[in-house]
């Protein structure tokens, strides 16, 4: 039962670390990804749709995205989705292919998108640790109706705290590989 715990807890915990590793993609470090987009929605014949599922998204050079929609109707309102996004980069198109060119990043922005990180880092470790109360509230809860003795409810206390140092460790290290990388000219 305890290891049953300890399992979700590490899939879910593993899981914080995926979305935040998703999350950090999208934030752009002076070059052009196409995962930039990935959290932009177009409001499409009235739904909510994924940009990268409307239209072809490619970085054919390091500081330019190419968007080409496959309804070329859809243009004026895939402008209007970028521009009212948290990216701050102003789309251009051609009549067939919308195109977003990457300014190169100034010093006050790097630092911007610096404290965008270790927002999302911490944000990050709340939800570890939310896990780890979950989890230990629930060993608590075990012992409390006698499934297990209280020796058992310490060590497994100690390990789930154990796990939990270990994924917060890791979110630091996801957080300050982003941050050298926002740093590099």
């Amino acid at each position: 039962m305890i290891s049953d715990i300890k399992n979700d807890a590490t899939g879910r915990m593993k899981k914080t670390i995926q979305v935040l590793e998703e999350d950090l993609q999208s934030i752009r470090a002076g070059r052009a990804n196409p995962s930039l987009l990935d959290r932009i929605h177009v409001d499409y014949y009235g739904q909510s749709t994924p940009l990268n599922q409307m239209a072809g998204i490619s970085a054919p050079e390091p500081r330019l995205l190419a968007i080409q929609p496959w309804d070329a109707n859809a243009i004026p309102e895939i402008e209007k989705a970028i521009l009212k996004s948290d990216l701050g980069l102003n789309p251009s198109n051609d009549g067939k292919i919308v195109r977003l060119v990457i300014p190169q990043l100034t010093e006050e922005r790097r630092k911007d998108l610096i404290k965008v990180v270790k927002k999302d880092g911490e944000d990050s470790k709340i939800a570890i640790r939310n896990i780890r109360r979950e989890m230990v509230d629930s060993v608590k809860k075990m012992e409390k109706d006698k499934e297990i003795s209280e020796d058992e409810l310490k060590v497994a206390e100690k390990e789930i705290q154990d796990l939990t140092d270990k994924y917060i460790k890791e979110i630091d290290a996801v957080v300050e590989r982003k941050e050298k990388e926002l740093l590099e000219i």
